[in-house]
């Protein structure tokens, strides 16, 4: 390869690909019927990876192998170009997203029911980022009832209407999908940016939400993706802008969360028509009317920070926000933070070490109390921590550093992967959560073995084999024996609509 990228730097990799690689692609690299070919899209995919899609192309899809038509150098040189940034840096108006979007409409007198026999809360979307498919899966049989194919590497979950008829997919490359499950077709589809972090879907399945890195900017559409607005993700005087983090639905507060990465504001906008207007900087008297005012819905509430956040999860009153910020240098610690929305600032320090992924944590009660645990990408242990007094209550053990950790309330144990972990990551502990210790372990010897999510009554748990050739395990949630197993081409998630839409005690939000 050393000798490949030497000679690719005499080759005009521009050239290349404005030849090969623009018409699917796109001049600026933004993407069109192939996905976008960005620094910022493609963090997740190896060089080595890179080189062979190049090479021999990508099964299921419409990119094509170049092996044949230009040399090892060639290659090299187009691999290596993708991940330079463009310059000047492309845009996305709005304009843009008004352009990109799409729309079926639903045949007339066709009636609103499904076309298969399940139960419509017991049912899995299972993202299968190997080649880029959707499985759905019956949670009773087991068995799936329908494949189809999605964007380039979705991102954040999927998110549900509170019917749990339609699902929202968002992909890297800033694509975001309604499909109906009930009738198994796609609803439509918009471009909210170039790169996305997330979407979030409002708990009355009224509003769609889109975190975006590239550019700086939230982005609000109706549920079927029409354009509402957009947010400019700045600082009040607009001398800073910010990359997005994450946007959360935050249903019991009728509102949206949002966390910036490079500039330390939460912000909350509510989707409730009668949100109390919205006061930035100081106020003598807000009852009396004693300053200028922005409407409260949809009006962004900002809460000052001491640092960015890089994720947060929420407790179960959705009163705290619990977040997560990376180290500013590679040899830096994660700090983690308790902020109250309510009083609009930080509250306590976290004292959880490592790097902790507090989007995955999950929380129960335990002692007569709630406490929080959450996987941490560094530390091979989970940290406890009791939600009342934000102290830690406990450090339990695991074999390595991990991504995931789920429960249901209906069982006792909450399952963890060590994914992160270079010798670990084919084994799930199981962590009782009463006594706040290991009891048990699962494994897949040599796999990667990671994201649990159990049925809607909790007597089942459903594990990933992240590999190509991977599969979905489910496992008995009481005996931990395996029950069934089904190939799946890297399943890097699977999420239960009755958990997601219930807000279940052990599924992140």
């Amino acid at each position: 390869m050393g000798v490949d990228m030497a000679g690719a730097q005499t080759i005009d990799a521009k050239a290349l690909y404005q030849q090969n690689c623009a018409a699917c692609h796109g001049e600026q690299r933004t993407g069109a019927m192939g996905p976008a070919l960005l620094p910022e899209s493609l963090e997740r995919l190896r060089p080595a990876e890179a080189l062979k899609v190049i090479q021999h192309g990508r099964p299921a899809t419409q990119m094509p192998g170049f092996a044949q038509q230009l040399s090892a150098e060639e290659i090299s040189a187009l691999a290596a170009h993708i991940r330079t940034p463009v310059l000047p840096a492309p845009r996305w108006t709005e304009a843009d997203i008004r352009a990109s979007r799409t729309f079926n409409e639903v045949p007339k007198g066709e009636p609103a029911k499904p076309l298969w026999s399940a139960d419509p809360m017991n049912l899995f979307v299972v993202v299968e980022g190997g080649d880029h498919h959707i499985s759905l899966l019956d949670g009773d049989r087991f068995e799936v009832i329908t494949r189809f194919a999605s964007r380039f590497a979705l991102h954040g979950g999927p998110k549900f209407t509170p019917d749990g008829r339609y699902v929202f997919f968002g992909s890297r490359d800033g694509w975001i999908t309604k499909y109906d499950l009930w009738r198994l077709r796609v609803v439509a589809e918009v471009r909210a940016g170039l790169n996305m972090r997330n979407v979030a879907v409002s708990g009355d399945g009224q509003w769609v939400m889109a975190a975006n890195y590239l550019p700086h900017s939230v982005v609000l559409f109706d549920a079927d993706l029409n354009l509402r607005q957009t947010y400019a993700a700045a600082t009040l005087d607009g001398k800073a802008t910010s990359r997005v983090s994450a946007v959360y639905d935050a249903t019991p507060r009728n509102s949206f969360v949002v966390a910036l990465k490079d500039i330390p504001e939460l912000w909350e906008i509510s989707y409730d028509p009668k949100a109390a207007p919205i006061y930035d900087g100081l106020v003598h008297d807000y009852k009396m009317g004693e300053a200028i005012a922005k409407p409260g819905f949809l009006g962004v509430r900002r809460t000052p920070l001491e640092e960015p956040l890089d994720d947060f999860f929420f407790d179960q009153s959705y009163r705290h926000v619990l977040g997560a910020t990376r180290p500013k240098t590679g040899d830096g610690a994660a700090t983690a933070q308790v902020v109250n929305l309510d009083v609009r600032r930080k509250i306590a320090d976290l004292p959880i070490a490592g790097m902790p992924h507090l989007g995955s944590g999950i929380t129960f009660a335990w002692n007569g109390s709630t406490v929080l645990a959450s996987p941490n990408l560094k530390g091979g242990a989970i940290d406890v921590i009791d939600m009342k007094t934000w102290k830690p209550v406990a450090t339990i053990p695991t074999p390595g550093p991990g991504f995931f950790m789920r429960s249901h309330e209906n069982s006792r144990y909450a399952w963890t992967d060590s994914m992160m972990s270079p010798t670990a990551k084919d084994t799930m502990t199981l962590i009782d959560k009463t006594t706040l210790q290991p009891v048990a372990t699962v494994k897949e010897p040599g796999k990667t073995l990671a994201h649990i999510e159990f049925t809607k009554d909790g007597k089942y748990a459903l594990a990933s084999v992240w590999e190509m050739d991977g599969a979905l395990i489910v496992y008995d949630a009481a005996t931990f024996k395996e029950v069934k197993r089904l190939p799946m081409s890297k399943p890097v998630g699977k999420y239960n609509v009755w958990n997601k839409i219930t807000r279940s005690e052990g599924t992140s939000h």
